[in-house]
């Protein structure tokens, strides 16, 4: 499938989905409309594990809502909503790969990925500045900035539009690490390949029991856990790992 605004590449158990809408990979409805399709691409794969997001050049991730589609925003900013919460509970892990500036809706798409890698170019910087415009924050900032660095602090970033350097992000916990600009994709795929290693359907059950915990509370939560160790109990990747731990040897977990 070919894309306008998206470049969807994969290379093995890694899928790369980068957001291709310049100058500041923005959402209009196409856009956001394509990286759906994307996600619906790489769900159904059974040979990707792992999915990488970023934008493409170098000093932009993303800038959030394009205001020039401003006439589509019915449309587009619900599916914002509604995508970013697929993607906190996509069955895969997620990284995004934070290549420069991310504000608004962008850092939102950041946030809701299970992991955030960022350039430590010092002219990056990331936050919700969506008070500047006299909006909020809509597709989950209010929520999962709060989740990430505690309530205090995402009061201030947001009531203030603070924003926040690599270095900044990452003693907030808002980044999980950084790198440089040059190396940011090949860190983003090496982390991606270490996860890619690990048993997929222990994977799969470890998001879907956390984001039920998340989304639906610890009982809940606690009740698909019970879920997933009868499911993994029963795989072949089960068998896989307890065989190779008793030969000493690394396992090669096929998702079975």
């Amino acid at each position: 499938m070919s894309y306008q605004n998206i470049i969807l590449e994969t290379e093995g158990h890694i899928a790369t989905i980068t957001i291709n809408h310049p100058p500041a990979n923005s959402w209009d409805l196409l856009t956001m409309q394509e990286f759906e399709q994307s996600l619906n691409q790489v769900e159904t794969d059974d040979q990707i594990r792992v999915v990488i997001i970023t934008g493409a050049g170098d000093k932009m991730f993303s800038s959030g809502f394009d205001v020039k589609d401003a006439a589509n925003a019915g449309k587009t900013s619900p599916m914002g909503r509604e995508i970013w919460r697929r993607i906190d509970r996509f069955p895969k892990p997620v990284i995004a790969a934070i290549n420069g500036f991310a504000f608004g809706g962008g850092l939102e798409l950041a946030m809701s990925c299970h992991f955030r890698i960022m350039t430590n170019d010092p002219n990056a910087s990331i936050g919700l500045t969506e008070l500047n415009l006299g909006i909020i924050p809509g597709w989950g900032g209010t929520q999962r900035l709060a989740r990430l660095v505690g309530r205090p602090k995402a009061l201030d970033m947001i009531l203030f539009s603070k924003r926040l350097s690599a270095a900044d992000a990452l003693e907030a916990g808002l980044v999980n690490r950084l790198s440089a600009p040059e190396s940011l994709m090949k860190d983003a795929r090496a982390f991606a390949g270490e996860l890619a290693l690990r048993p997929p359907v222990a994977v799969r059950c470890v998001l879907k029991a956390m984001a039920a915990g998340m989304y639906e509370g610890l009982d809940e939560g606690l009740k698909v856990e019970a879920d997933g160790s009868a499911v993994v109990r029963d795989s072949e990747d089960c068998v896989e790992g307890f065989t190779a731990f008793l030969e000493k040897r690394k396992p090669v977990f096929k998702g079975k």
